[in-house]
């Protein structure tokens, strides 16, 4: 707040109900406009889906024909005998060889209308050497030696009793790429006597989804290692593409979800995707999101609308925060300029319902306030009297009793030097404790106090106790309340020397970071624990038992606040301090 210019601190609650009203209409209106051009994209994404969905279905029937053409082909290449018997039988000179192809030729063309409407070749191998390809090997352009040393008839012998496509493989040449259904040829034993295989050009094989696509619809059949077979972008033909390997896993593993939004080929794209069993591959319609919809949705239109939305609500929020909240400001002025007077001005009383409450129940305040303080003056003077009267009976009965009793055995001794002593700080000491009602002495007269004090114990107990005094020089004119060390030195004389029959007793006070700082130290009998003076326990209570030592921390907490008091340090067989902290204040 302090960031805030003078003249606008009492307007802080409109700015600040501003700030957060401007905020949350631009985030709703961000939202709703956000959503509002997702659940339109979404609306067209859903029914070009659907559409999109019956295209690959039509595409995926053409494949299922396709393929049930190639299965119907190579099943009676298989099951034909007489084809079994031209490929196996050894033809010794060249007019049996020429005859056995002629033969062959025959045969497959009586196949071949199995698979007229397609421009494929058939090519027959056997074990005997002998070869056919339909077409003048126009669709077949590999040699009989190359055929035998390739992958495809590796593959092929691998798995005698599969129909198999290959993708992977390429001739050696450069015309272009094929697909190949092969099947190896096989006896009533299982024995392999040939294969047989219908190869396809991958430019006729795309006219099965050419008619599908446009720019920016495009199609891609690609094998399990990722590698694009066919493509309506021949350019992408061959390549490997990690990015639709991975689209593959997606769409696969997300349920009830046909398609994914992506980045392909370095765009944003909708992408589609379908599983061909029998080819063992996957193909993909990919429709460029920019090309698709990027004139469906004006983008921009909704932009301007919703700008202009949230800027005539605006304006009418600020005009209506405005005025409801003149009359808090002005409240606040009169508030704020309250102590100036002493809270003896009163505020006005106007504005809405609720700043007139509030004024109202300020002014009620006000008069509560002022009954209170002078309540609170008066009672606090009669409790720190209390405190005080309490404190100076400290030195009870009890003691005067024994102390006169003391007096009267020396006096009766005929000692007439201690006699006197004694009667004489006796006197001293009721004088300063009984008779001076002031709340607060020097340091030096409450060493004074003391010394008269302990003076008095040891001539009624004798000296096995020491007392020590160390007094800086600097603190013996300063201020501390009546009777602050007494009670503590008293429990060290009757309370820390139960088990220990001598020791001594450290009287030290000195100033530290603009605190007097008071110690009575002995090394008496001790504590188990250390504690502060609220937390003792009922042992430590009764160790530490008068009214002087609950009085001396609370007194202090009274005079000087929370910061200061009393906290006591002990160990067992070892010994008690008693530490003091009041601030620094010298006798004017």
């Amino acid at each position: 707040m302090k960031l805030i210019p003078e003249r606008f601190k009492h307007s802080n609650l409109f700015i600040t109900m501003s700030l957060i009203t401007v905020i949350i209409i631009i985030i709703v209106s961000i939202t709703i406009t956000w959503t509002t051009i997702r659940m339109s994209e979404q609306f067209f994404f859903e029914k070009f889906s659907i559409t999109n969905a019956k295209v690959m279905d039509q595409v995926k029937d053409s494949y299922e024909k396709y393929h049930y053409s190639v299965v119907i082909a190579s099943n009676n290449l298989q099951q034909s005998i007489a084809i079994r018997d031209m490929l196996t039988e050894k033809k010794e000179s060249n007019i049996e060889r020429f005859q056995s192809i002629y033969g062959l030729s025959e045969l497959i063309r009586r196949i071949e209308p199995n698979l007229a409407a397609y421009e494929v070749g058939i090519m027959v191998a056997g074990e005997n050497g002998l070869s056919y390809a339909t077409n003048d090997r126009s669709i077949w352009p590999i040699t009989d030696e190359e055929l035998d040393k390739s992958s495809l008839a590796k593959q092929t012998a691998q798995t005698p009793f599969k129909l198999q496509y290959h993708y992977d493989w390429r001739p050696s040449n450069d015309s272009g790429s094929y697909l190949v259904a092969s099947k190896a040829l096989v006896n009533r034993a299982g024995e392999q006597y040939g294969a047989a295989y219908i190869s396809i050009r991958e430019s006729d094989f795309r006219k099965f989804y050419s008619t599908y696509t446009s720019p920016g619809n495009n199609v891609f059949l690609v094998d399990k290692a990722g590698v694009i077979v066919s493509s309506s972008l021949t350019e992408q033909i061959g390549k490997h593409s990690s990015e639709l390997k991975d689209y593959e896993k997606q769409i696969g593993t997300t349920e009830n979800n046909d398609y994914v939004i992506g980045d392909f080929l370095g765009r944003e794209q909708i992408i589609m995707m379908e599983y061909i069993p029998f080819f063992d591959m996957y193909m993909f319609n990919i429709i460029d999101k920019d090309t698709a919809f990027g004139n469906l949705i004006d983008k921009k239109k909704i932009l301007l609308i919703s700008m202009g939305i949230v800027i005539v609500a605006l304006f009418i929020v600020l005009l209506a925060s405005r005025r409801l909240t003149n009359s808090l400001s002005s409240l606040v002025r009169q508030i704020e300029s309250a102590s100036e007077y002493d809270f003896d001005e009163y505020v006005s009383v106007s504005g809405t319902y609720e700043t007139r409450k509030i004024g109202i129940a300020f002014n009620s305040m006000l008069d509560e306030l002022h009954e209170y303080v002078d309540q609170l003056v008066l009672s606090q003077k009669q409790r720190r009297n209390a405190e005080l009267a309490a404190l100076q009976q400290q030195i009870n009965p009890h003691f005067l009793y024994n102390t006169l009793a003391s007096i009267k055995f020396i006096a009766s001794q005929g000692n007439i030097a201690e006699t006197d002593a004694m009667i004489n700080s006796l006197i001293s000491l009721l004088q300063n404790t009984i008779g001076n009602v002031s709340e607060t002495i020097t340091v030096e007269q409450e060493m004074t106090n003391l010394r008269n004090y302990v003076f008095i114990n040891e001539k009624r107990y004798g000296n096995k106790i020491k007392v020590n005094y160390f007094i800086a020089p600097d603190c013996a004119d300063n201020l501390v309340p009546k009777l602050i060390l007494q009670p503590f030195v008293e429990n060290a004389f009757f309370h820390g020397f139960i088990e220990k029959q001598e020791g001594y007793i450290h009287i030290l006070i000195w100033q530290e970071d603009g605190s007097l700082i008071c110690e009575v130290v002995d090394n008496g009998d001790g504590m188990e624990e250390t504690c502060s003076l609220k937390q003792q326990t009922k042992k430590k209570q009764q160790l530490f038992s008068g009214i002087g030592i609950t009085n001396v921390h609370e007194r202090i907490k009274l005079i000087y606040g929370e910061p200061y008091g009393v906290e006591i340090t002990s160990e067992l067989k070892e010994g008690t301090k008693i530490r003091i902290t009041m601030p620094i204040q010298r006798k004017s």
